[in-house]
């Protein structure tokens, strides 16, 4: 069974259809990009596929479980990096890697050692003990990345993670994205940036709420002419809106 599968995933907020029917199929170790204008109903579909939305129709599972009766089981086999960050930022860096790891299962020298295991990659070792509320933007992203891995989930859902983030930590996120992919894990990323989305193995575009149009950065510059993802995005997008 494929890490994420759907059929026909429907979401509606009273008579706003906010995702209409898509059907989407990840591989194990894919890096899959989904794209789509503000509004395009990307966070939508996410909180549904990591449990935290019922959807209204259709069906789907991830990480081997259904979205509408096992959210409980899929949560545990996730990690979920929203675009708002989440974390406490009145608490040292430190604690709120603590707390997030014992939330799962981890304790004692195994979460000592993935702590330090991840803040060593994300270049975070320094700031263990700073109050997490006084780190820079970028910082406090890598921090958000770091307790969503913490338990090295199956699938990792990334919604816009280097959103205002600067040229560096955009860097280390890709490298840690594409290192994570190639040890099998699964990455359901959200952005605007194009030239990130290159590094996808795979993209689907969403047009109000539907998606447009499913295939490899190369296949979608090709079928649209186009000599840059971004040209090729606006060619599939434009149209339909």
């Amino acid at each position: 069974m494929k890490p994420i599968e759907t059929n026909a995933l429907t979401k509606k907020f009273g008579y706003y259809t906010a995702v209409d029917k898509i059907s989407v199929s990840v591989e194990k170790g894919e890096i899959f990009g989904f794209l789509g204008a503000n509004g395009a109903g990307k966070t939508t579909a996410i909180r549904m596929l990591c449990g935290l939305l019922v959807p209204s129709g259709g069906s789907g599972t991830v990480a081997g479980f259904d979205i509408m009766r096992q959210s409980d089981k899929i949560r545990s086999r996730i990690g979920y990096m929203s675009q708002k960050f989440s974390l406490y930022s009145d608490i040292d860096v430190i604690d709120n890697l603590k707390l997030y790891g014992s939330i799962y299962g981890l304790h004692g020298y195994l979460l000592n050692n993935r702590i330090k295991e991840m803040s060593g990659f994300l270049e975070m070792g320094s700031l263990l003990q700073r109050k997490t509320g006084d780190l820079p933007w970028g910082w406090q992203q890598r921090l958000s990345l770091a307790c969503a891995n913490l338990h090295k989930p199956q699938i990792l859902f990334l919604d816009e993670p280097t959103g205002s983030v600067d040229p560096v930590s955009r860097r280390i996120f890709w490298d840690f994205i594409i290192e994570l992919a190639s040890g099998g894990t699964t990455i359901f990323i959200t952005t605007h940036h194009m030239d990130e989305a290159e590094y996808c193995h795979r993209i689907s575009i969403m047009v109000n709420g539907r998606i447009a149009d499913v295939d490899t950065p190369f296949a979608l510059k090709k079928k649209t002419g186009s000599d840059s993802l971004q040209d090729a995005f606006i060619k599939i997008v434009e149209p339909q809106n």
